[in-house]
């Protein structure tokens, strides 16, 4: 059974194509986001003490709950290869101007670097005082990295309105939601002077769109900020990573470790027992009771969709 969530409608800020006016949603684009509502995706990551990658274990090592009650994983897959869908978040506000170049550099090689050629795609988007489009969706790396270049420093911030509509109007655009992989890099300080949605409406949308969050600070006062809690927040509630590289030279490395463990990922999925279609936050708790000294990285929870 298949339903249509309530996600459709264009408002006044969403993301606009670089150096173009705003236009009227076509049908395409104001389409709902479509999920199965009997098939629940996790996509995570196992490590070890020592931050690395455990990759040999099976479906019967894992306990999947949903509202503390067991469910049956249905299926199972290690080193997943789904089709990634990746955007790019660039916080092109004033804050951080003295080293925009080297994270313009830095996302560049990370695209280069996590992208397989005719199977990924990715979308680069700048945000100051609103989020602008630099590229669509796209798995051209010499168009990637153009627009990455061409970005330029200025405005005030308006993160969650970035994250809003590029989950809603971009990465959860193809179909059916559990065959990709989808997630969001942010390059940010984390503070945000201009959206007109909330952290708590970024966060939502992004779980409804199965969008894991890695995050990279700007910050480099060694003070941890109310932006540094947002972006903790952000990966924590999705099953992505904060990294707060202090120095430039850091940076290349942060992205070098997001585009590592996209290459190391499980994947499965459950049909929830009792159904929820009433649009509610369900909670997930995904365990490895026999292997306790191993962290399970994914989203805490997802929005159950609503039945018309």
């Amino acid at each position: 059974m298949v339903a249509a969530c309530a996600l459709c409608g264009f408002f006044a800020v969403a993301l606009l194509p670089a150096q173009q006016a705003q236009e009227p949603a076509t049908p395409d684009e104001d389409a709902p986001i479509v999920f199965d509502v009997t098939r629940v995706n996790v996509l995570f990551s196992v490590t070890d003490r020592r931050g690395r990658f455990v990759t040999d274990l099976t479906k019967d090592d894992f306990q999947v709950f949903e509202n503390k009650k067991p469910q049956k994983v249905l299926e199972f897959t290690a080193e997943t290869d789904l089709p990634l869908r990746i955007a790019i978040l660039v916080d092109t506000s004033n804050s951080i101007r003295e080293r925009f170049r080297f994270e313009q550099e830095a996302a560049i090689g990370f695209l280069n670097e996590a992208m397989r050629p005719g199977k990924d795609r990715a979308i680069v988007v700048g945000f100051d005082s609103i989020p602008e489009i630099q590229t669509e969706l796209t798995g051209s790396l010499e168009d990637l990295s153009k627009a990455l270049r061409e970005m330029r420093p200025g405005g005030g911030t308006a993160l969650y309105d970035a994250i809003y509509y590029a989950c809603r109007d971009r990465l959860g655009k193809d179909q059916p939601l559990y065959k990709f992989r989808r997630a969001m890099v942010i390059l940010s300080d984390g503070e945000d002077t201009q959206s007109l949605k909330t952290r708590d409406q970024a966060l939502e949308m992004a779980q409804k769109t199965d969008v894991v969050i890695y995050t990279i600070s700007t910050n480099i006062s060694r003070r941890t900020t109310t932006g540094d809690k947002v972006l903790r927040y952000f990966a924590d509630e999705t099953g992505g990573l904060s990294f707060f590289p202090f120095k430039v030279e850091d940076l290349e490395q942060s992205f070098k470790n997001i585009a590592n463990e996209l290459r190391h990922q499980y994947n499965l999925y459950y049909r929830p027992e009792p159904l929820k279609t009433d649009g509610s936050y369900q909670e997930i708790d995904l365990r490895l009771p026999k292997r306790k000294n191993l962290e399970v990285r994914a989203r805490k929870g997802y929005y159950a969709p609503v039945l018309p």
